[in-house]
């Protein structure tokens, strides 16, 4: 069980967080990985604190505009040599055994795609709400109704599935490339044990659930092409389940 594992992050004026994330990065006990981070034509001095670590398995793109963080991380995906893609936001965090968990449930099970339970903080990393746990399994059809897994916490394996690129969906690129995924094989696994720490930012998009549940129905609405009795139904469905989301 060694691997390459090519490692994905978009960066946009992350500057606050992104040395953490690079700790939690390096401090992995699975140690052959390659880390692709695409900085996204940050105006803060986030690409000057990157370029202070010289480890040779960390690799920056530097966009020369702004494109988002889908085409973002097709660059890094593109450019991926590894038998393993993962990603990791610029402001999450790793536990230290998270490649060496994910890597091992994958070979030993055969499986294809895992996910983990994961912590939730605030800015400060003071914990904010109880660890989200999803559910064991999760296939197309359950994703449709909410998105139990959160991207940092993925892990698939490309000589089995191939890559599988960011659809360019407006803020709802890593659930549109969970369907993608998902499509291709029957299910995406779940370690239970909380292998991740998930910044919840005040005032992020991502928070604000009336314009995310705009978004989220255009998916099924324009990206899946669902008729609209079944677009509405999946939107509230989602609404919902995001609602209790984030109840202590």
């Amino acid at each position: 069980m060694n691997d390459l594992v090519s490692i994905i992050t978009p960066n946009f004026n992350c500057s606050q967080y992104i040395e953490q994330t690079i700790q939690s990065v390096l401090n992995q006990t699975y140690t052959n990985w390659e880390w692709i981070i695409v900085d996204d034509y940050s105006t803060d001095n986030s690409v000057e604190l990157i370029k202070k670590y010289t480890d040779p398995r960390i690799k920056l793109i530097c966009l020369t505009i702004n494109q988002g963080a889908a085409i973002a991380r097709n660059f890094a995906i593109e450019n991926a040599k590894g038998r393993y893609l993962t990603f990791i936001d610029s402001d999450d965090l790793w536990l230290p055994n998270f490649l060496e968990e994910t890597i091992s449930f994958l070979s030993t099970n055969h499986a294809e795609f895992v996910f983990t339970s994961y912590k939730r903080v605030d800015e400060k990393l003071n914990p904010l709400l109880r660890d989200f746990i999803g559910p064991d399994l999760v296939d197309y059809n359950r994703l449709l109704y909410n998105c139990p897994i959160l991207l940092s916490s993925t892990v698939y394996d490309t000589k089995r599935i191939g890559k599988v690129i960011c659809p360019v969906v407006d803020k709802r690129e890593d659930y549109a490339m969970f369907l993608e995924l998902l499509k291709k094989i029957p299910l995406a696994y779940r370690i239970k044990k909380s292998l991740v720490i998930y910044r919840i930012r005040k005032g992020s998009y991502s928070r604000n659930k009336f314009m995310m549940g705009v978004k989220q129905f255009y998916v099924y609405y324009n990206y899946l092409n669902l008729n609209l009795a079944k677009s509405l139904f999946y939107t509230f469905s989602w609404v919902l389940n995001g609602v209790f989301k984030y109840v202590r």
